[in-house]
């Protein structure tokens, strides 16, 4: 296939709303973070510091919650947005893990390690990154359902059984771990240390990626950028191929 375009062009990848979305995030990630770990290790010496310049332990909690609350509404509305843009056909579900995803993570370990010359061809999302986001999302959807039986204790065990509480305390700060770890870990690594990105993946904060790197590591989305790009010339077309396409999740 023609490469068209390969040089630094910009290309349109996240919107406005998704960039903020993404500082929400970050934002709240934080605040929970923070104010979950201090509880959890609240025996240390910095833990004890931070929950004094919070106004005490009383304060700190009344923060997780509403951060919590707050946080896990934005979520909701990330998934309704999501749904809704997929029913109306808005954009296609690029973020589904389908059995493609699977064959790329085999391809990709064989062209690690010298059995294939070249690495799996990915669309707009790797299979690296639907993993993350999956894990993630399930893993705030069970943290938010935990929360909420640590939160009212009272009209959680009028429906369910009383162990239902320590069993919502060990899952609650167990999956908040893990988070932290794949956030920590994983995704600071694919954002900031990988050498494809170093020293800063900037798209998510500037909604623009290159046409070189889109090639390089989405290529199934550049070539499909690239056909529509055609089509609109071929038929009188005039659109903006740097902005955000409606085939792609906004």
């Amino acid at each position: 296939m023609e490469n068209v375009n390969t040089d630094e062009r910009k290309i349109r990848r996240f919107s406005n709303y998704r960039i903020l979305e993404h500082w929400f995030h970050v934002a709240g990630f934080f605040v929970l973070v923070t104010t979950g770990l201090v509880q959890k290790y609240h025996y240390l010496e910095i833990s004890q510091w931070l929950i004094l310049k919070t106004g005490g332990i009383d304060i700190t909690r009344i923060i997780h919650r509403f951060a919590g609350l707050l946080f896990f509404i934005f979520i909701m509305g990330h998934i309704i947005i999501a749904i809704g843009g997929i029913i109306l056909k808005k954009w296609e579900f690029s973020m589904m893990i389908t059995k493609r995803d699977f064959q790329d993570a085999v391809e990709n370990i064989k062209y690690y390690v010298g059995m294939k010359k070249r690495p799996a061809k990915c669309g707009r999302y790797n299979y690296k990154q639907k993993f993350e986001y999956w894990g993630i999302l399930l893993g705030i959807i069970m943290m938010g359902i935990s929360g909420c039986a640590l939160w009212f204790p009272a009209l959680a065990t009028q429906y369910f059984p009383g162990q239902i509480i320590p069993a919502a305390k060990v899952l609650h700060s167990s999956e908040a771990l893990v988070i932290v770890l794949i956030v920590a870990i994983w995704h600071m690594y694919n954002a900031i240390f990988s050498p494809e990105v170093f020293p800063l993946d900037t798209s998510i904060f500037t909604g623009h990626i290159s046409a070189k790197r889109m090639e390089r590591e989405h290529p199934l989305e550049f070539e499909l950028r690239n056909e529509q790009k055609r089509k609109e010339e071929k038929y009188g077309v005039h659109e903006q191929l740097d902005q955000v396409n409606p085939k792609f999740p906004t």
